[in-house]
């Protein structure tokens, strides 16, 4: 059956279908536990470049070939000056014949040679091997060996303490939940996870930060790395009790436009991190890991897990990974905020709209009862009583002679004033009012 063509403009939506066609598998930038999952190729020099810095070579290999290398340091170094010192034997002739005046005290084969140059070297001193003046070049070479051998002890010592304070232990310390979460702070959509320190010596300072590295492969193979910064509201944190840090969504941030759905279906990687001085080396760390869009749960809660005691802070770590749920929106940050915009405000309501205590009904209205008034709404009622309390009342007072008589006042008078009398002692009259 012959095959039919149909042609397209490059404008055209075309999706390509695929059956039984197994996806490829999505690594991840960062591991979980914070180490780069990068491999690299044909470095150039790549040999000269861990000779020339051999101190972080030797800190970054694994234990067992470190021990492998340091138990070779010392092994080649007693067989290099055992030969030495049995060529200086066979020179001398300790070997043929056993002098009185020798170059070494029992040093007649290569097994004593050796031995000699390991009692030497470990400062052991056994009594039956020496050295004597007779030779001079045998003098120099046990010198030589004694520098040498403070210089390797020294170089291990070193690399030893250096690897077992190494910045990845520390960093094993202090973890980062195992999930993100997307709630409500403050009407705001807010990405958040938690960061603790699991030792009870605590950090003097740190910092937090986050980016969202997304990966675009092409056709040709070739791959694009871009990263993005999120802004963290704080970022300065002395972590003494586990902390929550959050990145509030709002304009300009990459989640602004991305609802729940969209979260779904995007790819990339939110890689965290806090770099943080130790209290009690002061050293400089940094523990990092990385949350897949699977990894960060829309409408998700931490729970709290800081309780107060009589005398401590108790903090459970048993809920330093458990979530609950919460009535967040399933809609994009950008589209929620215009909804919040949207929204009718209480402030903005006709009911306590101030034009609206102004309007007068047909019935309250003096065309219809001149002698009603228009009622207060309960509002500028209590306006009014407010006002009545912050003015202070208004005492007027006649000073009244003891010697008049006092003023006869009429009924009719008395309701036509609008003051209170009030009589005052002698010995009052001068005080102010």
């Amino acid at each position: 059956m012959q095959k039919q063509y149909t042609s397209v403009s490059p404008t055209d939506d075309i999706t390509a279908k695929t059956e039984n066609v197994p996806q490829p598998k999505k690594y991840r930038y960062i591991r979980k536990e914070g180490s780069c999952n990068v491999v690299f190729r044909h470095v150039p020099e790549e040999w000269l470049l861990f000779v020339t810095d051999i101190f972080t070579t030797l800190v970054e290999i694994r234990w067992r070939v470190m021990f492998l290398i340091f138990a070779l340091s010392y092994i080649l170094s007693w067989l290099f000056f055992g030969i030495l010192y049995w060529v200086i034997a066979l020179a001398h002739g300790d070997t043929r014949n056993i002098t009185s005046e020798p170059c070494m005290y029992q040093v007649h084969s290569f097994t004593a040679a050796f031995l000699f140059s390991l009692e030497t070297q470990t400062t052991i001193g056994y009594g039956y091997r020496g050295m004597s003046e007779n030779c001079m070049i045998a003098i120099i070479i046990v010198t030589i060996q004694d520098v040498i051998s403070c210089f390797i002890d020294t170089f291990v010592i070193g690399i030893v303490v250096a690897k077992m304070a190494s910045a990845r232990k520390r960093a094993q310390t202090v973890g980062f939940s195992n999930s993100a979460v997307i709630n409500l702070r403050d009407s705001y959509l807010c990405l958040s996870w938690r960061v603790g320190d699991f030792r009870r010596h605590h950090l003097v300072e740190g910092t937090a930060r986050a980016q969202i590295v997304r990966s675009t492969v092409h056709t040709t193979g070739k791959m694009d790395v871009t990263y993005e910064d999120l802004v963290i509201q704080q970022r300065e944190i002395i972590l003494v009790t586990p902390t929550t840090v959050f990145h509030r969504i709002e304009p300009g941030s990459p989640l602004y436009n991305m609802s729940l759905v969209d979260l779904r279906k995007s790819d990339f990687e939110l890689v965290v991190s806090f770099t943080y001085t130790d209290d009690s080396s002061g050293m400089l760390h940094q523990t990092r890991t990385s949350y897949t869009p699977a990894e960060i749960l829309w409408g998700q809660l931490f729970q709290e897990m800081i309780r107060v005691s009589r005398r401590h802070y108790r903090v459970d770590y048993t809920l330093f990974n458990h979530t609950a749920k919460v009535l967040v929106p399933e809609v994009s940050a950008e589209e929620y905020e215009h909804k919040k915009q949207w929204r009718p405000s209480p402030r903005h309501s006709p009911r306590h709209s101030p034009r609206g205590s102004k309007r007068h009904s047909p019935r309250s209205s003096p065309r219809h009862s001149p002698s009603s008034s228009p009622r207060p709404s309960p509002r500028s009622h209590h306006q009014n009583h407010h006002e009545m309390l912050l003015k202070p009342p208004t005492v007027t007072v006649e000073l009244v002679n003891d010697s008049c008589p006092e003023p006869i006042v009429s009924t009719s008078q008395a309701d036509n004033q609008h003051q209170d009398r009030l009589n005052l002692p002698n010995d009052l009259t001068n005080i102010e009012i």
